[in-house]
C-alpha cells in the first residue's frame, strides 16, 4: 500500500452512520464535525442521521460553488492513541522535540481523537496541552514495570488506546495492538563511538523490525527509508517517509546582540556532529576574519569539551524561546554533521532566514533543498573556505536566504500530524486484516 500526499478517496458508498462524532474531507478539505440531524448526496454518496455540517473556513455551499461538486468523500472515526513519552524525559534534543510537537500537532488537528503520552519514566510537567492530550500513569506494579512486554499493553488497556506510536526506535514486544516505530536514523548501527550507550536499541529494534512486530514503520527522511530498507530487509510499503518541521517560534526576529560577529552551531555536542573539525576550520577563518564560535547545545557525556581558548564559547542548551534570536544574530549558522536522520537546527536556521552552511549527508541535503551551502563534513579546509566568505560579505548570500525561507515554509508540523495520523490509520487497517487473516486459517 502506498502513502500519498493527500488522503485517498473512498470508491464505496458510505455506510449508514448515526450519532456519531466524525471528521468528514472532502476532496482532502476538512469540513467539521458533524452535529445536528440532516441528510447530504455527495456524488453518489449518502450520509443519514448527521447533525449538521460546519465548515472549517466558509460555508459548504459556497465551496461547493467556487470549486465544482465534491469528487470524494472521507470519514475518519476518532480514535485514542498512545505515544511513547520516554523522549520527552530529557531536557532538550531533537527526538524529544519530535514527541512534543508531534503530539500537539495530533492533538490540535484531530480534536475528535484522544492522544495519551505514555512511559515507565516519571513524565515532568509539561505545560498547558490541548485537552485531548493527556499525561498517563506508568507502571503500577512489579509485572508492569517489565514494560516493553507487558506494562504499554495494560496502560493502553486502562487508556482504551488502538495503537501505540513508538516515537524512540521501539514498539511493545507483543503484537496485542497496531504499533507504528519511528526510525529516526540509523546511526546506532554506524561506528560504535558515535552511540556508546544504544547497544540496548542495537540488539532490540532489529528484531522489532525483522519479525515484523512494527506494523508499520515511519523515518523522517526518503534517505533514511531507503537506508533502513536495505539493511534490516523491510517490505517498502511498510515503511513511509515523513519529514518533521521547525516550531513556529523559529522565524526571523531581532538578532541577538554579541560583542563580536559569530558563527553558530546548535545541536548536543556528541562525537558525529564533527565538532573538533569544526572549531579546526574556525581557527582558520580568525585568522583573517575577527569572528567568534559559538556552540549552543546539551553535552553528551562521551563528549570531551574543547579546551577554553579566545573567541570559542560553550553556551549549554538555550531555551527554545530565546534560539531564534541566536539563529538570526549568527553571520551564519554552521552544521556540519557526519551523519543525520533529518538535521532538525538545519531547518530551524533556515527558517529564520539565517545562512547555513553544513555537510554533504543525504537526509541533510534532502531537507535543505538547495538553500544552503554544502561542504564536504570531512574536508576542513572546505568547510573553513565556506566560512571566511561569508564572514567577509554577508550581504552576497541575501538570496540564499530568501531560498531558506522559502523551502523552510513547505515544512509544517500540522503536515507531519495529517500524514502521521493516516499511517495509524493503515496500520490499524493492516493489523486488522492480519488478525483476521490468522483466524480464518
Amino acid at each position: 500500500m502506498c502513502f500519498p500526499e493527500q488522503i485517498p478517496t473512498v470508491q464505496q458508498p458510505l455506510p449508514q452512520i448515526a450519532g456519531r462524532e466524525l471528521n468528514l474531507k472532502i476532496a482532502g478539505v476538512f469540513l467539521g464535525d458533524l452535529v445536528q440531524p440532516v441528510k447530504y448526496r455527495l456524488q453518489g454518496f449518502e450520509i443519514a442521521g448527521a447533525r449538521d455540517l460546519r465548515l472549517k473556513e466558509f460555508e459548504f455551499f459556497q465551496w461547493s460553488q467556487r470549486r465544482g461538486p465534491p469528487t470524494s468523500v472521507i470519514l475518519h472515526y476518532p480514535v485514542t492513541i498512545a505515544l511513547d513519552a520516554t523522549p520527552l524525559t530529557v531536557p532538550t534534543g531533537g527526538v524529544r522535540r519530535y514527541t512534543w510537537e508531534l503530539a500537539n500537532a495530533l492533538a490540535r488537528e484531530f480534536r475528535e481523537d484522544r492522544y495519551w503520552l505514555i512511559s515507565d519514566q516519571p513524565i515532568p510537567d509539561l505545560g498547558e496541552m490541548p485537552a485531548n492530550l493527556r499525561r498517563g500513569q506508568g507502571p503500577t506494579t512489579r509485572l508492569e514495570r517489565k514494560w516493553w512486554l507487558s506494562g504499554v499493553q495494560r496502560e493502553m488497556s486502562r487508556r482504551g488506546c488502538d495503537v501505540f506510536h513508538g516515537t524512540d526506535f521501539s514498539v511493545p514486544y507483543l503484537r496485542r495492538y497496531p504499533s507504528v516505530m519511528t526510525l529516526h536514523d540509523l546511526s546506532p548501527w554506524k561506528p560504535e563511538r558515535w552511540q556508546p550507550d544504544a547497544a540496548r536499541v542495537r540488539r532490540r529494534t532489529p528484531f522489532l523490525l525483522r519479525f515484523a512486530i512494527a506494523t508499520l514503520v515511519i523515518t523522517p527522511s526518503e534517505a533514511v527509508r531507503r537506508e533502513a530498507i536495505q539493511r534490516f530487509r523491510l517490505d517498502p510499503s511498510c515503511v513511509v517517509a515523513i519529514p518533521l518541521a521547525a516550531s513556529a517560534s523559529f522565524r526571523p526576529v531581532r538578532g541577538r546582540q554579541w560583542d563580536r560577529p559569530y558563527l553558530l552551531f546548535v545541536g548536543t555536542l556528541e562525537p558525529r556532529k564533527n565538532i573538533a573539525r569544526l572549531i579546526e576550520a574556525w581557527r582558520a577563518v580568525r585568522k583573517k576574519h575577527e569572528v567568534d564560535l559559538i556552540l549552543a547545545g546539551r553535552v553528551r557525556s562521551d563528549f570531551k569539551p574543547p579546551a577554553p581558548e579566545q573567541g570559542l564559547y560553550l553556551v549549554g542548551a538555550v531555551p527554545e524561546q530565546d534560539l531564534a534570536a541566536w539563529y538570526c544574530g549568527a553571520v551564519a549558522c554552521v552544521y556540519p554533521s557526519l551523519y543525520e536522520g533529518f538535521g532538525l537546527p538545519v531547518l530551524e536556521a533556515m527558517q529564520c532566514g539565517s545562512v547555513v552552511i553544513t555537510s554533504r549527508d543525504a537526509a541533510i541535503m534532502e531537507v535543505a533543498g538547495g538553500a544552503a551551502i554544502h561542504v564536504d563534513a570531512e574536508d576542513t579546509k572546505a568547510l573553513a573556505a565556506a566560512m571566511t566568505e561569508v564572514a567577509a560579505d554577508k550581504s552576497k548570500f541575501d538570496g540564499l536566504r530568501e531560498r531558506a525561507l522559502a523551502r523552510a515554509g513547505e515544512f509544517t508540523w500540522t503536515r507531519t500530524a495529517q500524514r502521521t495520523r493516516e499511517v495509524y490509520r493503515v496500520a490499524r487497517e493492516r493489523f486488522n486484516a492480519r488478525a483476521q487473516s490468522s483466524r480464518s486459517a
